[in-house]
Order: structure tokens, then sequence, then C-alpha cells
């Protein structure tokens, strides 16, 4: 019966089972503001809504950050109201937080970035440069391109590659390459499953635990034996890393490396 209801939750994507809890939630709260009559306080059944959604979202076994927003969805709903903004300030906040967090829905990666910490840690990782070509290094979810951009300077001898699904971190990372004059950038909108990886020395994620497992079929599957997969802070289940380097981070704790095995 659990078993079949994990793998019925894995088809449903989460912003259904979102909006379903705020559904039920909000019908709940209508009928208390009813049955009240006006005697408990808007804060209150907001806060009680928030803290409904919350456990609720918690139990259908969604993402933190999806807890997070279900808490502060009903307190700040009630805020909104209070300000009575006008509409066009709703719909730029809400366009905002599509070109940011559009892919999210799908993809369950959010918008993660990476520190300075992990900036020169993955630097020690870069292999030597080759006299007889290029090395390739590929950011998979490249964020706002701050490891491209320090990567960049201390080895100019590398050809660097982002891929961002998110527009407007596409867009902001492009300006900051443009501007620092990094020549050996290449920002790409889109989504890196689509990418081959074979094109590439070292690949490095920096995502969330839901694609780990069929993104390190695709990396043995396309990268060439020897080159590195760097995976910053989460694990691929089952997989043991061939090196663990900690981090002075507790947002960021370490980086777990993988080199590509051959063939058999």
């Amino acid at each position: 019966m659990i078993d079949r209801y994990l793998v019925a939750r894995r088809r449903v994507p989460p912003i259904a089972i979102v909006i379903a809890i705020q559904g039920i939630v909000g019908l709940s709260t209508f009928a208390v503001l009813v049955s009240s009559g006006g005697l408990v306080s808007m804060w209150t059944v907001a806060a009680g809504a928030g803290l409904l959604a919350a456990l609720l979202t918690h139990l259908a076994g969604l993402e933190l950050w999806w807890v997070i927003i279900q808490l502060l969805f009903p307190p700040l709903v009630l805020v909104a109201l209070l300000l009575d903004w006008p509409a066009w300030v709703y719909l730029a906040l809400l366009l905002a937080l599509a070109l940011v967090y559009w892919s999210t829905l799908r993809s369950r990666v959010p918008l993660y970035l990476s520190n300075a910490a992990t900036w020169h840690a993955v630097a020690t990782l870069l292999p030597a440069p080759q006299a007889d070509r290029s090395l390739r290094f590929a950011d998979l979810g490249s964020g706002l391109g701050g490891l491209l951009c320090h990567l960049a300077a201390a080895r100019p001898d590398i050809q660097f590659e982002g891929l961002e699904l998110a527009p407007l971190p596409t867009w902001l990372s492009q300006v900051r390459v443009a501007l620092a004059g990094r020549r050996n950038v290449r920002i790409r909108w889109g989504s890196f499953w689509s990418r081959d990886l074979g094109d590439f020395d070292v690949v490095f994620a920096f995502l969330s635990p839901v694609p780990m497992t069929d993104l390190f079929a695709k990396v043995q599957r396309e990268m060439r034996p020897g080159t590195l997969f760097v995976s910053c802070a989460f694990e691929v289940p089952g997989a043991t890393p061939d090196q663990v380097m900690e981090l002075p981070s507790p947002r960021q704790p370490r980086l777990l490396v993988w080199q590509v095995p051959a063939r058999l």
C-alpha cells in the first residue's frame, strides 16, 4: 500500500500537490471564519492555515522549501490584502518569480548559489593544462555564473560552459560574464538533459537530491573514461565517490568527486 502511494506521488507534479493542499486549507479556513462569527482574529486564522498547509505538505513527502512556502503563504496573502497595493505590483512580482523559479516546478531543483569556498575547492580539482587541446568544464545549473567567472580567471586555458534553465539567472550571468570580459566562458539557456556531456573533462553540479540518480547514469553513459564528475553537497544513492572534499561551509559542506571508469 505504501509502495503504491510512493509510486503514485512520483507521477504527480509537486505543484499539483501544493495547489490541492492550499485548496483543502482554504476551505478549512473559510469554515473556521464562518463558524467563529468573527471571534477569531485574521492573523490567528492565517497562522493556523500556514501551519496546517506546512504539515500536510511535509506528510506528502515534498521537499523542505515547499513546506516553508506553504507555511508562509497564508500570512503573506493576508499582508498583501492589508497593504492594498495596485494589481500591477503583484503581476510584476509574479513575473519576476516566474523568471527565476518557473523551472523548479517541474525539475524540483531550486536556485542554489555556490560560495567562494566551493569555487576555490573546485579550482584545485581542475586537471593540468594539456599541450594538444583545450580542456572543457561544464556547470550544470550555473545560476548567476559566480563559479564560472572565478574559474575562468584562474584558468584561462580552459573553456567553461554554463547550462541554466531559469531565464533571469541566465541573462544576468551572461551580462556578468560580458562585463568581466571572460572570453573563455559561455552561458547557455536550456536544460542540461539535452546536452551531451561527452564534450567535457569536468562536470560540476549543485542541484538537489531529486535528479542525482538519473544524472549519474547520464554521466556514466556519456562522459569519457578518466573525466571527473563533481557534485556539491548532494550524494548519488548507491554510488561511493572516489574523493570527498570537506568545505568550511555549513550550507555547502563538501564536494563529492567521481572519476568516470573505463567502459566494459
